[in-house]
């Protein structure tokens, strides 16, 4: 038996065949990845709008356990061959380039200039519930659906961080929830971290890799690999958990999704009242923000109105071209 190339484990999977199909994934990285920068926005909500959203949750459930025996055996052929390579690659590469990019450019725009910022999103986020609603069968079961997800992200948004456990068994489980909100549509895995109060933990580890962490007083290394452990298990699982949803109960599902997104909305509203602080490593971290009417209709607020339905205008023309080119 002729032995597999390298090239023909990486070609063996799913994934992008050209250029022109790499570029336009890596692009839908691009916007996944500055979608995780805004608080309150997840990746998830922006795979769903760019019909991505079941490859990846595919692509994901295809590092499995044959995966890593193939690779304890080193047969590192075999073991691309299992994996959608191309597919986690390109879309990866994408939301590594923008979070290291953007970050500087939406921490600023969020700071200096965030009820237009968040005007643009909320209409991304308002054309997006109206084109993933039109592929749900609308039935009884599927209005449920969408007032539940309403509901979940609509109370979760609006949550307060609480006090939490520092053992590391909660380390663990903060893994498993951040990366499980990361990938559901409409929730911000960042967002969570800091309802559980865990936010300065993570990012005090990452900061000192080597040191002892301050609040847990064990090791940071031996945080951040607990962490990742959870991030790895959460991700594996509820990614399968999803895809399952998807296959079996796909209109129902995808209509509890849609009320995630909806839902979500409450956060990025773009006028707010006074903001709730917290002091978070010394830097200054908004908790909560009531939402609030603009306190005038000038200028500022026809500019705003303006990027919303640019915004509502981007996703009905991409809708309306992706279905073109399908």
């Amino acid at each position: 038996m002729e032995k597999m190339t390298f090239r023909q484990a990486v070609m063996k999977s799913p994934g992008p065949n050209s250029l022109k199909e790499a570029a336009v994934l890596a692009a839908k990285g691009l916007c996944m990845g500055g979608a995780d920068i805004i608080p309150g926005v997840s990746g998830g909500t922006i795979a769903l709008i760019a019909g991505i959203y079941q490859k990846l949750l595919a692509a994901i459930k295809s590092v499995d356990i044959v995966f890593f025996k193939k690779l304890l055996k080193f047969d590192i052929k075999g073991a691309i061959a299992e994996v959608h390579i191309r597919f986690l690659v390109v879309l990866f590469s994408g939301i590594a380039v923008a979070i290291i990019s953007l970050s500087r450019l939406m921490n600023f725009l969020l700071k200096n200039h965030q009820p237009p910022t968040f005007s643009l999103f909320y209409g991304l986020i308002a054309a997006s519930i109206y084109v993933v609603g039109k592929q749900v069968k609308w039935k009884t079961a599927e209005y449920i659906s969408i007032v539940a997800g309403i509901v979940m992200a609509y109370l979760i948004v609006g949550l307060i961080p609480v006090s939490t456990p520092n053992d590391l068994w909660f380390i663990f489980l903060r893994g498993v929830i951040g990366i499980c909100a990361m990938i559901l549509p409409g929730i911000s895995g960042a967002f969570i971290l800091l309802i559980l109060g865990k936010y300065e933990c993570i990012t005090g580890t990452l900061k000192s890799p080597f040191s002892v962490n301050e609040i847990t007083g064990v090791n940071n290394l031996i945080i951040i690999i607990v962490f990742c452990l959870g991030c790895a298990a959460g991700l594996a699982g509820f990614s399968r958990f999803l895809n399952w949803l998807l296959s079996k109960w796909h209109s129902i599902t995808l209509a509890f999704l849609t009320g995630l997104m909806a839902g979500s909305m409450r956060r990025i509203w773009p006028w707010k009242g006074e903001a709730v602080i917290e002091i978070i490593r010394g830097k200054e971290h908004i908790v909560s923000q009531p939402n609030v009417f603009p306190e005038s209709f000038g200028l500022s607020f026809v500019f705003c109105l303006f990027l919303m339905v640019t915004g509502i205008a981007v996703i009905i023309v991409l809708d309306r071209l992706s279905k073109r080119f399908s």
